[in-house]
C-alpha cells in the first residue's frame, strides 16, 4: 500500500440508514487487539509457551481528535455518549478497506484554548462482530 493522506481516513456513525462523517477529525486512529489463550502444560514441547488459536477475544479501539465543524454531527455523538447508546460506526481506510460495526462511545472530552477553536477527543471500543471489507 503506498503512503496515504491522513485527512482520506474517515469516520463515520449510523444515523438511521445513512452513515454521518464525523466532521472535523484531525487525528484519528484504529487499533485491533485479540487476546491469547495459553495452553501450556507440562508436557509442551521444549517448554515452550502454546496458544490456542482463534480462542481469545478480539477487540477494536477508534480514537480520534478535531473540531466540530458542522451541528448535526456535533448532536449526533453527543447524544450517542449521553446516551450511552451502542451505534454502528465505519472507519474507512483509504486503499484498505472499511470496517463496520457496533462501538460504544466510552470517551467524549472537549477543551479550549483563550485564542484557539474549542476541540475534542472521543473513544470508540467494539460492542460486537465488525465486518472488513476490502476496497
Amino acid at each position: 500500500m503506498p503512503a496515504q493522506k491522513g485527512k482520506d481516513l474517515l469516520l463515520k456513525a449510523a444515523d438511521g440508514e445513512a452513515f454521518v462523517t464525523v466532521a472535523g477529525l484531525r487525528a484519528r486512529q484504529i487499533a485491533f487487539n485479540a487476546e491469547t489463550v495459553d495452553v501450556t502444560h507440562a508436557e509442551s514441547a521444549g517448554r515452550w509457551r502454546e496458544l490456542l488459536a482463534g480462542a481469545g477475544v478480539r477487540r477494536a479501539s477508534v480514537s480520534g481528535a478535531g473540531i466540530f465543524k458542522d451541528e448535526a454531527s456535533d448532536a449526533l455523538v453527543r447524544q450517542t455518549f449521553f446516551d450511552g447508546a451502542i451505534r454502528n460506526w465505519q472507519v474507512v481506510v483509504p486503499d484498505f478497506g472499511t470496517v463496520e460495526g457496533p462501538f460504544q462511545l466510552t470517551s467524549l472530552e472537549y477543551r479550549g484554548d483563550h485564542a484557539a477553536e474549542v476541540t475534542f477527543d472521543l473513544s470508540l471500543e467494539s460492542a460486537g462482530q465488525l465486518a472488513f471489507t476490502a476496497l
